[in-house]
């Protein structure tokens, strides 16, 4: 996706966000302030991306607000999102479960800092639970990517909303507080133009967007009252969450070749286990990193490869134990796993992460 002409520039996580935003062509952004993530909408504030790209950048009154206008704009074929953290995003469930239920496309981006509740300003990653099982009712999943860098915070932005319209889905970027507040050197992607709204009539013919061209109005909804046809409905999302299941699953691998044990971590963890990794090797110690890209759907069949051939699998999460229970689904006994993590908005460091993998798994060096 980037641009090897492009200008390479350093910037914060949540700045990145919004740069891509503009350059990938989102028609609009709804939001709602909430630290750690709130240089995202002051960043698209600063840039007027209406003066140049006619992006709409507003402040909703609430996050409530802000995803409602996400189902609105999405619903009329447009590429919207909405930023937030941990507690914002709870409250916005509802209507991430009413826009899975209708198969409405969106990004939903998620800096997430410690809980529950109101929680510390802090990192954290306890929101994996709440992004991978859907926070809100029903039988519905939302397409989840964890970035671990600035680059690939500005990368995502474009993937969500491909693979969003792509299978009708909602998209979240599953960030931290460590992603999005570190400044690093990214590369921004291209700027790609708008869709003319003869483009959004072509690709989405689901969408409500009026009488125009003398289209009939589709109704948007995820309202159905007879039980025969809501089962229909229901069965035809499980369909494609399959096809989600088989098709979109991204991962990054480090020394898994010839591993005797394996630490799984996503984002801003996975940085500190290749550190941890790197000098666990140095003493003789073959430990390998599997990291996943897409939290949902999760890469549960190479992990069970893996678990084929390690001695013992550690799960880190700056979390109680979230992700590990995935882990333990995909292996099914056949190697030990564990769990190592910090709560509170602490971030372990890589000495600690090495004597966690060595007592938990019952390593001798």
């Amino acid at each position: 996706m980037n641009n090897s002409n492009s200008e390479v520039v350093l910037m914060k996580g949540n700045e990145a966000i919004a740069h891509a935003a503009i350059r990938c062509g989102c028609d609009g952004y709804f939001g709602y302030p909430i630290t750690p993530q709130s240089e995202i909408l002051e960043t698209l504030a600063a840039e007027k991306p209406w003066e140049t790209t006619g992006m709409v950048v507003l402040q909703a009154e609430s996050e409530v607000a802000s995803i409602n206008m996400i189902y609105g704009g999405g619903g009329s074929g447009k590429r919207v999102m909405t930023s937030s953290s941990s507690p914002g995003v709870a409250l916005m469930q509802e209507g991430i479960a009413y826009m899975a239920g209708a198969e409405i496309p969106g990004l939903i981006v998620n800096v997430q800092r410690g809980g529950p509740g109101l929680g510390t300003i802090q990192p954290s990653q306890g929101d994996y639970f709440q992004a991978t099982r859907g926070g809100g009712n029903g039988d519905y999943y939302v397409l989840v990517l964890a970035p671990a860098s600035v680059q690939e915070m500005a990368d995502f932005v474009d993937m969500a909303f491909e693979l969003s319209f792509k299978h009708r889905i909602p998209a979240m970027i599953l960030s931290d507080g460590v992603i999005g507040q570190v400044m690093e050197k990214v590369v921004l992607p291209p700027f790609k133009p708008r869709r003319t709204e003869e483009e959004i009539l072509r690709e989405c013919p689901w969408a409500s967007t009026g009488r125009k061209n003398k289209r009939p109005i589709n109704v948007i909804t995820s309202l159905e009252l007879k039980p025969e046809a809501m089962e229909k409905h229901n069965l035809h999302l499980q369909e494609k969450y399959d096809i989600i299941r088989e098709t979109e699953v991204r991962y990054e691998e480090l020394y898994t070749e010839d591993a005797d044990y394996l630490i799984v971590a996503f984002g801003s963890a996975a940085r500190i286990a290749q550190k941890a990794i790197g000098d666990l090797r140095r003493q003789g110690l073959r430990v390998g990193l599997l990291r996943p890209i897409t939290l949902w759907p999760f890469p549960t069949k190479r992990i069970q490869e893996l678990s084929q051939k390690v001695k013992g699998i550690l799960t880190f999460e700056i979390n109680a134990g979230q992700m590990v229970e995935d882990v333990r689904l995909a292996v099914e006994g056949r190697c030990p796993v564990a769990h190592y993590g910090k709560m509170g908005g602490i971030v372990p460091t890589p000495d600690e992460l090495i004597q966690a993998l060595k007592t938990k798994l019952q390593i001798k060096s």
